[in-house]
């Protein structure tokens, strides 16, 4: 995420021309990415092959802030979007100009949201914990809290890296305020820079939210597992003029419903009371082999002898037909 200033420039989006936009719409209807069949209305300006796996998840949704400018939440709901992520304050003095309108226009849509806080590290965590409870809402409908961790390189004021374990003890404080603040666990977002400087083995029980806009998480993170996945940078969704950030879930549909609800731990994997177990038709006992005549002669019980119990008659039919009987 990032102050989107660099990622979103004019010059950018005047490069790509109608004709790019076109053949990469076609592409996608005609299978060359098979799966933007789910999602058909939206697209991407400069798509990647390294994240195609992103693309396949069912479950896709969008993060934005003021670049976006005026977004039409209708239309982005219309185009199957699932989830959007809504930058709401940074630092400890600054609320995005757009986060109320977008919050409140997300929600009016049908478009479950949440916010997210970019960390400055050259802000006290108490005084960034006392500025994102005071603007982030505590809808009881809203999904988990965001906390925003990259290193702020393109800070002119604060552009150096701290310490790990200052980073860490930070993190911690603003994890633990945002938890408080809004009664549910929050979800870390992370490139791969700053993971592999501070987060490595750290947090493993919150969900991660990963960037990767060129190869697949597992090229990029020593990580086991991911929840949210950033695959581009330059997405299309109806309703949003120019690019937009786009991301896929992990799961399933149980899992994502779930999530929302409070049943499925998705940082932890876990389900409150245990995972719910799917309902199944109980099958009738099975009966032995040979026990019965095919139901085309009536399903008739058999009866058998004793190995070596040959009834008289029977000897008599073998005898008859042979000339001969089998003796010890």
């Amino acid at each position: 995420m990032a102050p989107r200033a660099e990622t979103r420039p004019e010059a950018r989006r005047r490069a790509k021309s109608a004709g790019q936009l076109a053949i990469c719409a076609l592409l996608g209807l005609f299978g060359a990415e098979p799966a933007l069949a789910l999602y058909p209305k939206k697209g991407d300006s400069d798509p990647h092959g390294g994240v195609r796996d992103a693309r396949r998840r069912v479950i896709q949704g969008i993060d934005v802030s003021r670049w976006q400018d005026d977004i039409d939440w209708q239309k982005v709901k219309d185009a199957g979007t699932r989830f959007a992520f809504i930058k709401a304050t940074e630092g400890g003095d600054h609320l995005d100009p757009m986060f109320r309108k977008n919050w409140a226009g997300a929600k009016a849509a049908g478009v479950p949201r949440g916010a997210y806080h970019f960390v400055y590290w050259c802000r006290p965590a108490k005084d960034q914990v006392r500025w994102f409870k005071r603007h982030i809402p505590r809808d009881p409908d809203a999904l988990p809290p965001v906390l925003d961790v990259e290193w702020n390189g393109e800070s002119a004021k604060c552009g150096k890296k701290i310490p790990r374990e200052k980073a860490l003890a930070k993190i911690r404080e603003m994890l633990r305020g945002l938890q408080e603040h809004t009664g549910k666990k929050p979800i870390i977002y992370t490139d791969i820079t700053f993971h592999e400087d501070v987060l490595e083995g750290e947090f493993n029980d919150h969900p991660y939210w990963l960037r990767s806009t060129a190869a697949p998480l597992h090229h990029r993170y020593e990580r086991k597992q991911w929840e949210f996945w950033q695959f581009t940078t330059t997405g299309r969704v109806p309703g949003i003029t120019g690019d937009v950030d786009r991301n896929a879930f992990f799961g399933s549909e149980h899992e994502f419903a779930a999530w929302r609800d409070g049943r499925y731990d998705i940082g932890a994997r876990k389900w409150r009371g245990g995972e719910p177990r799917v309902a199944t038709t109980p099958k009738p006992p099975a009966t032995p082999a040979g026990l019965r005549t095919p139901k085309a002669a009536g399903g008739t019980p058999l009866k058998f002898l004793p190995p070596g119990k040959i009834p008289k008659s029977a000897q008599a039919r073998e005898i008859a037909a042979t000339g001969s009987i089998a003796r010890d």
